[in-house]
């Protein structure tokens, strides 16, 4: 095995946090890695977890790689710790290798005491030297040897070798050096001498010997099944979606624009999502979050006060709150040293350690945005209190093992709304630090109600199905049938739930997302989040809809002819678009603008470009600009701040460019626009209906 460090091309990649070749690196590697791991668990569905974990956490926790550590040592530490936390969670499962010896071998290492199999299926499975098991598990070389010899007179006993002679102790402590041929040659000497005239040795480091060579017979025979791999990368893939996707939630506001929500997710105000704050607690000092109080008041949660110092910050942990939505941290971090304000970022420098064992990791992900300092009465220019939401755990109580190891610097401004400056996603700055946390969480029950209620949006049929009443939030689960061939609905936005004069609104950030009912294929299901009604315990609700999100068919062929000049201009709909700019390559640029009318139809348009050969396979990539537009026409620049989101009231926003990047994906031809197929349009629909539903 080629050791990591030798490796500059996997050095480089690593240093860049470059996917690809961590995978690529455990493919090659994966046979070793293979066997250490089916010493703890005997199946091929729990090897590709134990795969698919490493590498997503290897990745995730690449700035701990340090240049004088082996990069083989630090992945496999992480191996095993994954091994281990998947072997105390579940029983070993019954034996499936095939070969008898293979049966044999491992049967007797699960009768081993852990630390002894550890070392031995280090040292012989995966053939590891002693120096750098002791590393891999942080343990002197003599215990690593200690154990070794421990565990090998365990495996003799239970693979059926019998001793009838005595051995003498004092020369035990040599067995391993003597046949690892790293004695040293004055003791080899003594020790071949002994072994020679005392039968018991002999006969005993004979055993061992043979031991030792079957173990490495096992390793030799394995062979990892085929495919093993893709399904691993498969795993890898789908989850780093996952994760990327909910970052793009993050910078892209929710479900509508795209192109400045970096920055508007870091300014407080711009959201129609917060809880109105109050303080009347003397005992709180008038700087805790309404919520929170409610939180304590109705004993759903208990005060921490957890602190640690890092860097000349401290991290106080003042409360958790967790239900199957979500798990609130409430926290306060303070610059001892200067003037800053920092806040928790969940996608950069927050780690859950524990998070495969104690979250739900497949949950819908919750965005909390950050708290109004303003509005906490909050003035010390080095204090920030805030909440981050965490993925709900899984058991009805465990502890999570945060770490945090940078903080984001908060710009202030203090002619801002909310205190601060709004910084691009690429421009944020981070302070590095390590704190640690073990967070005693206890989950919240929520309360259900069944609804099965049918109503008619724009003639099309939809169902709410279930509400359920979190402590942190209100969930409205509902469905919709599309049954006209050429109208879909995309989504449902609805503005508030109301009960008791109470109104709450719907969470801007987090959006609709799509669950799996298994229910039948022609209704869709979907979620949406509202602010939590758990504290006034309704009989009754009144369900208020916002708009609809329209996806309608109406098909347009337009020619490119690259020979002539641009823009080319055409008519979609009564407006007019032009292909404005065509720069030929690999890839090929592609921009069209679109002008924006008051009687504009459509907010965006699906579309595909082919190329000059339809056999080349072509992908396409793209990215645009546009305006938001309010109810009453009003335009807003979206790249233009401040504006409250609030006072727009519910936008539409209206692409004006997009451009376009064509790729040949077989060569390295240049991709030659041939014609724009315009398949139909998206658009926004307002609407007013309410429903009123019982609770059970």
């Amino acid at each position: 095995m080629i050791p990591a460090e030798t490796d500059p091309f996997l050095i480089s990649k690593v240093r860049e946090k470059d996917m690809e070749s961590i995978i690529d690196w455990f493919d090659q590697n994966q046979k070793s890695f293979y066997t250490l791991g089916w010493s703890y668990r005997r199946s091929q569905q729990d090897m590709e977890e134990i795969f698919h974990r490493t590498i997503v956490k290897v990745y995730d926790e690449l700035h701990h790689f340090k240049k004088d550590t082996s990069f083989e040592t630090w992945a496999t530490s992480i191996f095993i710790n994954i091994c281990r936390s998947l072997s105390e969670n579940n029983q070993k499962r019954s034996l499936q290798a095939s070969e008898e010896t293979q049966q044999k071998i491992f049967h007797a290492l699960d009768q081993l005491e852990e630390r002894d199999k550890e070392v031995i299926v280090l040292t012989y499975l995966k053939e590891c030297p002693l120096d750098e098991v002791a590393d891999i598990l942080q343990i002197p070389v003599d215990t690593v040897k200690f154990r070794l010899f421990s565990g090998i007179q365990s495996l003799k006993e239970e693979m059926g070798y019998h001793t009838y002679l005595e051995s003498c102790k004092e020369y035990h402590k040599h067995y391993i050096d003597y046949l690892g041929r790293t004695l040293n040659r004055p003791k080899k000497v003594e020790f071949e001498i002994h072994i020679y005239h005392c039968r018991g040795c002999h006969e005993e480091l004979s055993f061992f010997q043979d031991i030792m060579l079957t173990l490495t017979e096992v390793t030799d025979a394995f062979s990892v099944p085929s495919s093993f791999m893709e399904r691993v990368k498969g795993k890898v893939i789908e989850t780093e979606k996952r994760r990327q996707d909910r970052k793009k939630k993050r910078k892209l506001m929710g479900i509508t624009f795209a192109s400045t929500l970096a920055l508007i997710i870091f300014t407080g105000f711009i959201t129609n999502g917060f809880t109105n704050i109050y303080y009347s607690w003397v005992d709180w000092r008038n700087q805790e979050d309404e919520q929170l109080r409610a939180f304590f008041k109705s004993e759903l949660g208990e005060r921490l006060n957890m602190e640690e110092v890092s860097s000349g910050v401290k991290v106080k942990i003042k409360s958790a709150i967790a239900d199957e939505v979500q798990t609130l941290i409430y926290y306060e971090i303070e610059d001892t040293n200067e003037e800053n304000r920092y806040m928790m970022n969940f996608y950069d420098g927050v780690k859950v350690e524990n998070d495969y064992e104690i979250m739900n990791l497949a949950a819908h992900s919750v965005y909390s945005p950050p708290m109004e300092q303003l509005e906490l009465k909050n003035e010390e220019k080095n204090v920030y209190r805030g909440k981050i939401s965490l993925p709900p755990i899984l058991p009805d109580s465990g502890t999570i093992e945060l770490k945090l190891t940078h903080l984001q610097k908060l710009v202030q401004d203090p002619e801002s709304p909310t205190g601060f400056k709004a910084v691009p996603y690429e421009e944020m700055e981070y302070i590095e630090g390590d704190w640690s946390f073990d967070i005693p969480v206890t989950k919240q029950p929520s309360i259900v109600h069944e609804l099965d209620k049918e109503t008619k949006v724009d003639g099309i049929p939809i169902r709410l199905d279930k509400l359920i009443i979190a402590p942190t939030a209100t969930l409205l689960q509902y469905s919709y049938q599309n049954n006209q061939e050429d109208k879909r609905i995309e989504m449902i936005n609805f503005a508030s739930l109301e009960t008791k004069g109470k109104k709450v609104q719907a969470d801007l950030y987090t959006g609709n997302s799509f669950i799996d009912t298994n229910q039948n294929s022609e209704w869709t299901s979907l979620q949406t989040s509202f602010e939590t009604l758990y504290f006034e315990k309704p009989k009754e609700v009144a369900i208020q809809f916002a708009s609809i999100h329209l996806s309608i068919e109406k098909l347009k062929k337009i020619d490119i002819d690259v020979s002539k000049g641009f823009p080319q201009t055409f008519e979609y709909l009564g407006n007019n678009l032009s292909i404005d700019k065509v720069k030929v390559g690999n890839p090929t640029e592609v921009v069209i603008k679109s002008e924006v009318t008051e009687d504009r139809v459509y907010e965006s348009l699906e579309f595909q470009i082919t190329s000059d050969n339809a056999r080349k396979k072509t992908s396409m990539g793209m990215s645009g600009d546009g305006v938001l537009i309010d109810k009453n026409g009003k335009q807003y620049d979206v790249n233009e701040y401040p504006f409250s989101i609030e006072k727009v009231g519910q936008p539409r926003f209206f692409q004006t460019k997009q451009s376009i990047e064509l790729f040949n994906d077989a060569s390295g031809e240049q991709v030659i626009p041939k014609t724009l197929e315009i398949q139909g349009y998206n658009t926004t629909k307002y609407v007013d209906n309410t429903v009123n539903v019982s609770l059970d």
